[in-house]
């Protein structure tokens, strides 16, 4: 699949000073990834501010990518061309590997980052955990377990645990996720989106206080 889109102009004045040496580009990853499935360009800032440029042809997916986004204080650019004629668990799957593969590269060594953060997110009866811990062994446990399927416009609730699963194996995170309460998938999926990005804030923030890389191992 041809690529057909352009980075918005503040993307690219930042990455033309950073090239004149004027600014840092700080914790950037970017990933462009391609298959026969999927065609996706994927950049993350950590220390962003929360804004969002999605684009994957899922509307509720974009939703979500989006609330990841504000809620994580990431800066988060995802254009993603899939077959969404079959239907939209490669475009789903991918996005969480691409996006796995940018947040590892803008962690780089992991040095001062605190590494491990949990948040518990309510969204009216819903309420979801999520810990996370940068530890370079990825690892999904995944207990969100919605009481019924649904689609969701065009997204399967069930992609869910497919999407975290992709973002651990490939940001080398150990994540746990569970469901303490809820009976509406959107707002189950939703909850679930958000307390993940909360804890992964967490867990990828600058600590003054933290020299070098938070293990016993010396080594993320």
């Amino acid at each position: 699949m041809p690529w057909r889109t352009r980075w918005p102009a503040s993307w690219r004045m930042l990455r033309e000073r950073a090239r004149r040496g004027e600014v840092s580009m700080g914790r950037i990853g970017e990933i462009r990834r391609a298959t026969k499935e999927t065609d996706l360009h994927v950049v993350v800032d950590l220390d962003g501010r929360g804004s969002a440029m999605v684009r994957t042809g899922i509307g509720f997916f974009d939703h979500m990518l989006d609330a990841l986004a504000r809620h994580a204080l990431l800066d988060l650019t995802v254009e993603a061309q899939g077959d969404l004629h079959v239907d939209g668990h490669h475009t789903v799957e991918d996005t969480g590997i691409a996006l796995g593969m940018a947040i590892e590269r803008a962690l780089g060594d992991r040095a001062g980052i605190r590494r491990y953060a949990d948040a518990t997110v309510p969204l009216d009866e819903a309420l979801v955990r999520a810990v996370v811990d940068v530890s370079g062994r990825p690892y999904l446990a995944y207990q969100v377990d919605i009481p019924k399927w649904q689609m969701l416009g065009d997204y399967d609730v069930f992609l869910t645990p497919e999407f975290f699963r992709a973002i651990a194996l490939n940001a080398g995170l150990t994540v746990h996720m569970d469901l303490l309460r809820g009976d509406n998938p959107h707002h189950i999926v939703e909850a679930a989106f958000k307390a993940f990005a909360r804890a992964l804030d967490g867990a990828t923030a600058l600590d003054p206080r933290v020299v070098g890389v938070p293990s016993t191992k010396g080594g993320l």
